[in-house]
């Protein structure tokens, strides 16, 4: 059997069944317990089973078939429990809270306050352990993605020129203010698409599609609003930037490709006053 990976998800062989739980194949871990509460009904000696398994209050290895909200390596938005005299504890949905030491913080962490950190193993402790300095634990190789690229986005902090983002769990990224299109707070999760990769490994990201598939995205969604309207939109390729992004959450580049696009397909009329519907 593998070595047990603690702060993750481990398949394990149910070897015993005792009043309080059961007990796991932890190969040269040992038995790790599953207790009475997760064990799953019908389950028997025999059974294997996936399970995440971390350290309970007396720091032994346990198992639980309960999903946290983050995992060793991942970057996570959490919410700190509760705070003592060596640092705060983050709720990531396990009866044990996971703790970040004050010298892991930027600033000091505060009860009920969201915080971007990076989950880890403390090498001298073997202990779980939240950072809330996640630049410590971006990739520094260059991410070989192509223009467009499809990637999972953790909204990260505002900044003056936009916001940043963890791309793919993994990478540091930038979305402009002039590519964001819609509300965006620390500790979303979207897509994003890569609009290019800089010399320095950084990634500029847009949250909506780009070049042609956006164009033709969109234009499918201008087409559903004017049947939904009556056939009119009262906006058209000389209207305000903002008006557009307020009410179709895109860019007026894209409006006006979509707009483009079906007039070339004989879809629609353009006027002073908006686009109609043929």
């Amino acid at each position: 059997m593998e070595k047990i990976r603690l702060g993750d998800y481990n398949r394990m062989t149910v070897v015993k069944k005792v009043d309080f739980g059961m007990y796991l194949d932890g190969g040269v871990e040992g038995e790790i317990l599953l207790p009475s509460r997760y064990v799953p009904e019908g389950c028997r000696i025999g059974d294997e089973l996936d399970v995440f398994v971390y350290l309970d209050q007396d720091e032994r290895p346990v198992a639980t078939t309960l999903k946290p909200l983050a995992k060793v390596g991942d970057f996570a938005c959490l919410e700190v429990a509760w705070v003592n005299e060596y640092g705060a504890f983050l709720d990531w949905g396990l009866m044990k809270d996971l703790f970040c030491p004050f010298r892991e913080q930027k600033k000091r962490m505060e009860r009920g306050q969201r915080y971007i950190v990076h989950v880890g193993i403390d090498e001298d402790s073997y202990r779980m352990m939240a950072s809330a300095k996640v630049e410590r634990y971006l990739s520094h190789e260059r991410p070989d993605y192509s223009h467009g690229a499809e990637v999972d986005l953790l909204v990260w902090q505002k900044t003056e020129l936009g916001f940043k983002v963890i791309v793919d769990n993994q990478y540091g990224g930038l979305v402009y203010d002039s590519q964001v299109f819609r509300p965006l707070c620390t500790g979303d999760r979207l897509k994003g698409y890569v609009d290019k990769v800089r010399p320095d490994g950084k990634l500029d990201i847009t949250i909506q599609r780009t070049g042609r598939q956006a164009t033709e995205d969109f234009a499918d969604v201008l087409l559903q609003y004017l049947h939904d309207n009556d056939g009119r939109c009262d906006l058209g390729d000389k209207s305000p930037s903002e008006l557009i992004s307020d009410r179709f959450k895109v860019s007026k580049k894209t409006f006006k490709k979509a707009i483009g696009d079906l007039y070339k397909r004989r879809l629609i009329t353009i006027g002073d006053d908006g686009i109609t519907l043929v």
